[in-house]
């Protein structure tokens, strides 16, 4: 199939591109390296996305059963790889797989979002290079536990969604989280199963089946902590491919420091617009935007009654 458009990544953001370029015409190639929707699917709590989805598991089988309904209709190519390399010359962009093939078209969009550090890879926490708590926003309430506290390390937009989403869950949770955090915590400060703690130093350290946990708060005091539970939040960091797309001092892709033929949209485009929606709605803006600048257009016009 000759492509007009090549979709990295088969989240929220890379669908909606895909059924956008389906109603515009454009001939579209999906690469995805994993399942439609992957890291949707292992969402456990949504309350902000419209349709009724309490999980992420129905959400991704509606993606992945959109894209399939695509490449039924010949409108689109589903490309099971993994894109290392995109870049845009004049005339054409292209997209370099894992396994060596290149991929061209008029253009490329790249939604590959982000991906979750671990806690000895940020800068506010000491602990072991392999230890990677399971995240919070992955988590059912059993996961989680009543009677002791589990401790959560970043204080990350997932955990208001994750308490709204259970309200009657009789949870306690230690949230222990750096001053850049402060502002996000507004929404949970109120909950009484939270206890928010500041902390300029976190150093943890597995002990038997648990950890053990200094916090040295941003106050100077310090305090120990050990837990059976522990849960990451520690928000996320961008997954580019190589090449030539544009980065900000971030690390994120925002669409408008980019090469003509290279459009970003997801939570590539930036740490503050990390939603599943406004995902959706980049994708099909990036790709409409495309449309007419192809054609010389500035936007789409109105065909109805103007004020």
């Amino acid at each position: 199939m000759e492509a007009e458009l090549v979709v990295v990544g088969g989240g929220p953001a890379g669908v909606a591109a895909v059924l956008m370029a389906a109603g515009l015409g454009l001939r579209t190639l999906l690469v995805e390296a994993d399942r439609i929707g992957g890291k949707v699917a292992r969402i456990g709590a949504l309350d902000n996305v419209p349709g009724g989805w309490r999980d992420g598991a129905p959400l991704a089988d509606a993606l992945a059963a959109d894209v399939a309904r695509l490449v039924e209709a010949g409108c689109c190519a589903l490309v099971p790889a993994r894109a290392v390399r995109v870049t845009a010359s004049e005339d054409r962009a292209e997209t370099t797989l894992q396994d060596g093939r290149v991929l061209s078209a008029s253009a490329v969009l790249v939604a590959t979002g982000v991906t979750a550090p671990a806690p000895g890879e940020v800068a506010w926490i000491d602990a072991p290079a392999g230890l990677r708590p399971p995240p919070l926003w992955r988590a059912a309430p059993e996961d989680v536990g009543t009677g002791y506290p589990a401790v959560v390390l970043g204080a990350d937009r997932p955990l208001g969604t994750w308490l709204r989403a259970h309200p009657s869950a009789a949870v306690r949770l230690d949230v222990l989280h750096p001053p850049g955090d402060s502002y996000k915590t507004e929404e949970v400060a109120h909950d009484s199963r939270v206890r928010l703690s500041e902390a300029e130093r976190v150093t943890v350290v597995p002990e038997g089946d648990g950890h053990r946990i200094t916090v040295r708060g941003t106050d100077g005091g310090s305090r120990v902590l050990t837990t059976h539970r522990l849960l990451a939040n520690l928000g996320s960091r961008p997954a580019p491919p190589d090449g030539d797309l544009v980065a900000g001092p971030d690390g994120y892709c925002p669409p408008g420091a980019q090469l003509p033929r290279l459009l970003t949209a997801g939570d590539l485009r930036s740490a503050r617009y990390q939603r599943i929606v406004t995902a959706q709605g980049s994708g099909a803006e990036a790709v409409l935007a495309h449309y007419y600048a192809a054609r010389g257009l500035t936007g789409p016009r109105s065909t109805g009654p103007r004020p």
